[in-house]
């Protein structure tokens, strides 16, 4: 360890290495689909992927192997969560560009990176070209990023220990691990167990829909993780009502905190009832559902069922930033397609696997607005903000201005960014919203139809920037750029 620093650098290099080394072990479950399929090009693309990168992890891991992992302090959580997303963005790049089906590095990063962090933005103009391993590949990436390569790791490791904690609390930021479970190994097995237990089931009821087994389970990985990957060049749009209402009620369960599903499991529907953070989210989502359904009936006079299903369908869709798509949404009135990016701004219930800011933070910033106007009548009374019957201290109120602040900051540099970089103002906004987001599709030249392929390198390598900070709450990762994190 430095003199300089009380960061332990082996040991954030250690712990690196294994989950690159998981990494791979993914990577030749999904050759095994280029096997089945006789996809010689794929095949050898994701094995020798698979063992370069098992390599990589391997040396990491045995050079610094004698380093404990009971050292794991704040420090060393927040730049080994930082570091593995940039390592497995990284190394999951290697199929797409390895195989020559995305020749363009920055193209490749780019889409790994959409994956990983669960936002489904694609620079693919023809998703249905890539081979079947690779479309696993693309998939299988947002089923590892939704719950967390983290989470994982600790599940099947318990001998990370205390250290665990730390990681914990860097990758999925917000979550009370004490809910589920003293231990934080066991919090892990609970959440996976979950997480893989809605895929299963979702994959199922997809293939009884009528989907094949290979779209059922891309489709599964792609809405229990809120990525929004599809198989499919026009989305969800090609499938049955059945198969979309289905797709609707999982992006629902998916931006629903997991800690909500442990507790329906363990028979106490009253704290999922009772629950504010969920019924807002339900609440949002019915009324914004109603508006535009109302909206369409009008102005296109198509049918009843098939106007409500196209309007709840997408506003779930952007509201658990998991972005699929049944229609063109730029075809609707202006004002319809603006409430929509509006939407980008909110995000599912914290501790799932949605992005965007969070309903807990809107609800709570709302209450205090709405609060501020009685303490302005009333100086002297101490009027608290209430969530589940409970005053939320005034540290976490500040805590969640202070994000709400900064991550419009970074939208607007954002912004402003894509626009120097070419885009037209729709689109760079846009651009901003859906990848600070994790939403994925956004509006204008990056709308549901279209792709980000046409945008310049050096503006996917930000946007992937942007997609890590928005999975990982951007603290997370801003951490690693003061001064004062690397001092003594």
């Amino acid at each position: 360890m430095s003199a300089k620093t009380s960061i332990n650098l082996k040991l954030v290099i250690k712990f690196n290495g294994i989950l690159v080394m998981m990494l791979s072990a993914f990577m030749l479950l999904s050759a095994l689909w280029s096997v089945y399929y006789s996809e010689a090009v794929a095949t050898r693309a994701l094995l020798l992927s698979g063992f370069l990168t098992l390599v990589s992890g391997f040396t990491a891991y045995y050079t610094t192997r004698k380093h404990d992992y009971r050292d794991i302090g704040k420090k060393e959580g927040y730049l080994i969560v930082t570091l593995i997303y940039i390592s497995i963005s990284f190394f999951g790049s290697l199929p797409f560009y390895l195989s020559g089906y995305i020749p363009n590095f920055s193209d490749a990063f780019f889409e790994s990176t959409s994956g990983i962090a669960t936002t489904g933005a694609t620079i693919l103009r023809d998703i249905e070209f890539l081979p079947k391993g690779l479309l696993f590949w693309r998939s299988m990436t947002h089923w590892i990023g939704g719950m967390g390569i983290i989470v994982l790791t600790l599940a099947i490791l318990p001998i990370l220990g205390v250290g665990g904690m730390q990681l914990f609390v860097a990758e999925v930021p917000g979550t009370t691990p004490s809910r589920l479970h003293p231990r934080i190994t066991q919090t892990a097995k609970r959440l996976w167990g979950i997480y893989a237990g809605l895929t299963l089931i979702l994959s199922a009821l997809l293939f009884l829909g009528g989907m094949g087994v290979f779209d059922s389970i891309n489709h599964a990985f792609s809405t229990v993780a809120t990525g929004g990957f599809s198989t499919k060049n026009d989305s969800i749009a090609g499938f049955s009502p059945f198969i979309q209402y289905v797709i609707i009620l999982f992006m629902i369960l998916g931006a629903t905190s997991f800690s909500l599903h442990y507790f329906v499991l363990k028979g106490q529907f009253n704290r999922v009832l009772n629950n504010e953070e969920f019924l807002f989210f339900i609440k949002l989502m019915g009324v914004f559902t109603l508006f535009f359904f109302a909206v369409l009936m009008i102005v296109n006079q198509a049918g009843v069922e098939y106007t409500f299903r196209k309007s709840l369908f997408q506003v779930v869709s952007i509201v658990t930033t998991t972005g699929f798509t049944t229609t063109d949404y730029m075809e609707w009135e202006g004002f319809l397609w603006f409430f929509l990016f509006l939407l980008m701004f909110t995000g599912g219930c914290i501790g799932s696997t949605a992005g965007g800011i969070k309903m807990i933070r809107v609800l709570v910033l709302l209450k205090n607005t709405r609060l501020e106007f009685r303490r302005l009548l009333h100086p002297m009374a101490v009027i608290p903000v209430r969530v589940n019957k409970k005053s939320i201290p005034q540290e976490i109120i500040h805590n969640f201005l202070a994000f709400f602040l900064l991550y419009m900051i970074l939208f607007m540099i954002g912004a402003a960014s894509m626009t120097m970089f070419g885009m037209d103002f729709t689109s760079a906004i846009g651009a901003s919203a859906a990848t600070l987001g994790n939403i994925g599709p956004a509006i204008a030249n990056v709308g549901p139809i279209d792709s980000y392929a046409d945008i310049p390198n050096p503006a996917k390598w930000m946007l992937s920037f942007y997609m890590i900070l928005g999975r990982l709450e951007m603290f997370t990762v801003l951490l690693l750029l003061s001064p004062s994190f690397y001092k003594k």
